[in-house]
């Protein structure tokens, strides 16, 4: 499973960063980015997919 961050959608909520801090990180500039090439480590999954369908944005996509 891969985690996806359009950064021209995001608005630095952070929310998914909360949710999910193993996939999702802040940059210096306060928006989202995924950890890992966004990789999703094993037992991560519904946390990922929890972030993704929580940010006001919708600027998280997940692949599995």
């Amino acid at each position: 499973m891969k985690a996806y961050v359009d950064s021209t959608k995001c608005s630095g909520y952070g929310t998914c960063a909360d949710t999910c801090p193993s996939v999702f990180k802040l940059d210096e500039w306060g928006y989202a980015a995924a950890l890992n090439d966004g990789l999703v480590p094993d037992g991560q999954d519904e946390l990922a997919r929890t972030a993704a369908t929580g940010c006001p944005e919708n600027a998280i996509r997940i692949e599995d």
